[in-house]
């Protein structure tokens, strides 16, 4: 195997696939990249037991051919190679690695132990990679850290006619985003309701935003993702996450609505003297919201503009990091949050019929 790219192209490609490669592995193959070159095109890929990744891009094929080597290594190469063209060719037992005047050889692994990457499951549809990756993001800040309880650190993909929705919980905090995607078949074919790791997911979307149309596959253990020359796969995870319709369902509330950028910035401010959980208070009345924070002589507070509905007054309080999760994942100018007391559900949402929301408990106010 012998080619020629522009360096550049090249650690971008060897960068993408060598994502899903294991930190570390006992088995020294999976640690691996496969790169497969043939006519006028060369192939990058690496999997783990849990996701796979394959990239295609341009490249003079000298000679066709396959190698395995260890695939960071390979990238910190990449990283180090000077602009312009870079050749990667077999020499017996090695690959060189040539750029400019510098010169480096990979041992080879064997090929017999490499394990065949997955296939794409079947097609389901198309998205936006950029509304996509985005709608991802908003979801991603609710989901679980806790690995005790795997399918809580997962991502739920329901897909339903031509609606899609993510949704995410680590049972103190529930998001949920619904976007627009177009099925492979008409509306109203067979549903899909899915777990996904969360960390691959936004990996993934990441890497993949800006790619234009996304296309979409899934299987019963399996999802993958394939735009361009770009293919990636991560297993699903088993369960089923709670539903979030009746935790939504608020029944009689009242309804603030105030800045996104001001309120963010304000938590921001208060929350520097609230130790470990302490909460920051939200006052709402017909003047606008007062936040504050801390105790005794260690307090902070503001006040900005809001208009409230359905009470004269209410008082609630957050956890600050679970607050700032949520308010930092809108995009939206202004704010929505229907509210029903201390100690109460409280839904943020990005307008009345909102596509973005997300549900927090709300904690004891301060004394």
């Amino acid at each position: 195997m012998e080619f020629r790219i522009d360096s550049g192209l090249l650690t971008e490609a060897v960068a993408w696939a060598a994502r899903v490669l294991p930190a570390r592995s006992p088995v020294p193959v999976l640690g691996g990249l496969l790169l497969e070159a043939a006519d006028g095109r060369l192939r990058v890929s690496g999997l783990d037991y849990e996701a796979s990744a394959r990239i295609e891009v341009d490249a003079d094929t000298l000679r066709d051919g396959r190698a395995l080597v260890l695939g960071r290594r390979l990238l910190d190469i990449c990283k180090v190679l000077p602009a312009g063209t870079a050749g990667c060719a077999v020499e017996g037992a090695r690959l060189s690695v040539t750029g400019g005047d510098a010169r480096f050889g990979l041992s080879l692994l064997p090929l017999d132990d490499h394990p065949a990457p997955p296939a794409l499951p079947a097609l389901r549809g198309t998205v936006d990679a950029d509304a996509f990756a985005a709608a991802v993001g908003h979801v991603a800040v609710a989901a679980g850290r806790d690995d005790a309880l795997p399918v809580l650190t997962g991502i739920r993909l329901g897909l339903d006619g031509t609606t899609m929705t993510l949704a995410a919980t680590d049972r103190y905090r529930y998001a949920v985003r619904t976007l627009e995607w177009q099925p492979e078949e008409a509306p109203g074919a067979e549903a899909a309701d899915v777990v996904v790791p969360a960390r691959r997911l936004t990996e993934i979307a990441r890497s993949l935003a800006g790619a234009g149309p996304l296309r979409l596959a899934l299987d019963q253990g399996s999802i993958g993702f394939e735009s361009g020359g770009m293919r990636t796969t991560t297993r699903l995870l088993d369960g089923r996450l709670p539903r979030h319709d009746k935790l939504f369902a608020l029944g009689e509330h009242a309804v603030a609505v105030t800045g996104r950028a001001p309120l963010v910035e304000a938590v921001k401010r208060v929350a520097v003297v609230a130790e470990g959980d302490s909460p920051v208070q939200l006052t709402f009345d017909a003047t606008g919201v007062h936040l504050q924070a801390g105790y005794e002589d260690d307090i902070a507070s503001q006040r900005l503009p809001a208009t409230l509905t359905g009470a004269e007054s209410l008082t609630v309080a957050f956890n600050p990091g679970y607050l700032l999760d949520a308010l930092s994942s809108f995009e939206a100018t202004e704010l929505r949050l229907r509210l029903l007391g201390p100690g109460q559900r409280a839904l943020i949402t990005d307008g009345e019929g909102g596509t973005h929301r997300h549900l927090l408990m709300s904690v004891k106010p301060l004394v």
